[in-house]
C-alpha cells in the first residue's frame, strides 16, 4: 500500500515539472513546496528569465565624497555629530544630579583659521581639539583651491586686512596655504615661472602683505607648514615653500608650526598611515597623496592647539595675590634654623654613638700600615720569638681606633674616610712609571 502511494506522488510530480511554466523550472523544488504550503507576504508573479539573480552583500560605496572634504552638508554632518555626542554625554553628567545644570560659557578667546583646504581641515581639527574649553571660539576664514599666487581668484592680502580689521574679533591668526601655489606667478605682464629667484622674491612680499594687518593689530600669528607629499617632486617643491614660510614668520616674530616630520615615516619619506593622538595607527592621508583624512586634520590640531593654549594662557590675566595677615609679634625667642627643620612632638633623635670613643663629626683614621711586614726566613727561627701561638695580646690603641672606625661606618651609618690609592679615591692617578 506504501509503496503505491509513493509511486501515485513519484508520478504527479513528475506530471507537474512537464508541465510547469519557465519562471517555475528554474527553482522547482521552492516554488512548488511554497504553492503547496504558502509563504504569506510572498509574490508568486514569474520571474523574466532575462534577470540576474544578484545577491549584493554590501551597498557600494563609490559615490561618496572625499574623506577629506568637510564643506558643506560634510559641515553640516559633522556638526549634528557633535551635537549628537554632547547630547549623550549630558545624562551621564547630570545623573543623579537632577539639579545641577551645567552653565553654558560664552567663547571669549577667538583663533581665525585662514588658508586653502588644509585650514578647513585644520578648523574642523581644532573645533573637536577645544570642545572641552568652550571659552576658545573657531572662526572659520579658510577658502577653498586658494594660495598667494593666483589673487585673481583669492586675493589673500586683501582678506588679511577684512579679517584683522573686521567686527568680528580675532585673538590668534592660524594659517595654512600654498598646496596650490606650484605655479606661476605674474609680475605685471611678465610671468614667473615657480620658485625662480623673482618668483621667490614676488612671493615673500605676498606673505609679508598677508602678516601685515595682524602685525599692526598686535595680533599673533601661527603658520602651519605643509606636510610631505606622496609625490616626490610636488614634495621637493613644498619643503622649498616651507622654508620660506619659516624665514618670514619667525622674522616676523610669530610662530612656525613645521608637520613634516610628524607625518612622515621613519625614512622621513609619505606614508598614508600613522598614529592618531591616541597612539592608534590610523589612515591620515587621502589617496591623493596631498590632502588629510578627518583624523590626520585632528592631529594636525592636537600640534597647533598645543601653541594655542601657551598664546591662550599668556593672555589671560593673572589672579590677584591675597594679602597676607602679618604675624603677631611676641616676646618668644627666636628659633634657629634646625629647630624649625626639627619635627615636633616626635621626641628625640636616636643616636647611636661608639662607646671606645666620643662621636665625632670626622671618621676615625686607621693607623698607616707598611706595604711589606717583617722579613721571615724560611729555615730560621719564627720572628719575635719561638712560639706559634702566643696569647692574645692586649689591646692597644690600633684596634680601639678600628673598632671605632667599625662603629662609625657600620652602627652610626657614617662615611669611611678615602685612602689613597684605593677604590674609593676617586683622585687615584697612576703613579709616573720609574726610571729603569
Amino acid at each position: 500500500m506504501f509503496s503505491r502511494l509513493l509511486a501515485i506522488a513519484a508520478l504527479a510530480l513528475a506530471v507537474f515539472l512537464a508541465t510547469a511554466p519557465e519562471a517555475l523550472a528554474q527553482d522547482p523544488f521552492s516554488e512548488f513546496f511554497g504553492s503547496i504550503f504558502g509563504s504569506p507576504g510572498r509574490s508568486h508573479e514569474p520571474r523574466s528569465s532575462s534577470q540576474p539573480r544578484v545577491r549584493r552583500i554590501m551597498p557600494h560605496q563609490e559615490n561618496r565624497p572625499p574623506t577629506y572634504w568637510r564643506s558643506g552638508e560634510s559641515n553640516r554632518a559633522a556638526t549634528q555629530k557633535r551635537a549628537k555626542r554632547t547630547e549623550t554625554a549630558a545624562p551621564a553628567e547630570s545623573e543623579g544630579k537632577p539639579d545641577a545644570a551645567k552653565p553654558d560659557v560664552a567663547a571669549n578667546y577667538f583663533v581665525g583659521v585662514m588658508g586653502d583646504t588644509f585650514a578647513l581641515l585644520l578648523a574642523n581639527g581644532l573645533e573637536e581639539t577645544f570642545a572641552d574649553k568652550p571659552e576658545i571660539g573657531v572662526v572659520k576664514k579658510a577658502k577653498e583651491s586658494s594660495g598667494l599666487v593666483r589673487d585673481d581668484f583669492y586675493d589673500w592680502p586683501k582678506a588679511a586686512r577684512d579679517i584683522a580689521n573686521g567686527p568680528q574679533k580675532i585673538d590668534v591668526a592660524v594659517i595654512m596655504l600654498g598646496s596650490n601655489d606650484r605655479q606661476p606667478l605674474r609680475d605685471g605682464a611678465k610671468s614667473e615661472e615657480p620658485l625662480s629667484p623673482r618668483w621667490r622674491e614676488l612671493y615673500k612680499a605676498r606673505i609679508d602683505a598677508v602678516l601685515a594687518p595682524f602685525r599692526e593689530k598686535k595680533i599673533p600669528v601661527v603658520w602651519v607648514g605643509l606636510p610631505v607629499m606622496k609625490n616626490e617632486s610636488f614634495s621637493a617643491d613644498m619643503g622649498k615653500l616651507n622654508d620660506i614660510y619659516r624665514e618670514a614668520v619667525t622674522k616676523d616674530g610669530g610662530v612656525y608650526v613645521d608637520l613634516w616630520e610628524a607625518l612622515a615615516d621613519e625614512k622621513g619619506q609619505f606614508s598614508a598611515f600613522g598614529p592618531d593622538i591616541n597612539g592608534q595607527i590610523v589612515k591620515l592621508r587621502t589617496a591623493d597623496g596631498v590632502h588629510l583624512t578627518e583624523a590626520g586634520g585632528l592631529s594636525v590640531a592636537h600640534f597647533v592647539a598645543n601653541e594655542i593654549k601657551k598664546l591662550y594662557d599668556g593672555a589671560r590675566p593673572a589672579a590677584p595675590e591675597q594679602p597676607t595677615a602679618a604675624a603677631p609679634a611676641t616676646d618668644a625667642p627666636a628659633t634657629t634654623p634646625a629647630q624649625a627643620a626639627a619635627p615636633q612632638n616626635s621626641g628625640a633623635p636616636i643616636v647611636f654613638r661608639s662607646p671606645v670613643k666620643p662621636a665625632t663629626s670626622d671618621a676615625p683614621a686607621l693607623p698607616e700600615r707598611p706595604a711589606i711586614g717583617p722579613v721571615q726566613a724560611l729555615g730560621g727561627p719564627p720572628a719575635g720569638g719561638g712560639e706559634l701561638a702566643r696569647a692574645a695580646p692586649a689591646p692597644t690603641t690600633a684596634s680601639a681606633d678600628a673598632q671605632a672606625l667599625a662603629r662609625h661606618v657600620f652602627v652610626e651609618g657614617g662615611d669611611q674616610p678615602a685612602r689613597a690609592n684605593r677604590a674609593d679615591d676617586y683622585l687615584w692617578k697612576e703613579p709616573a712609571p720609574q726610571p729603569q
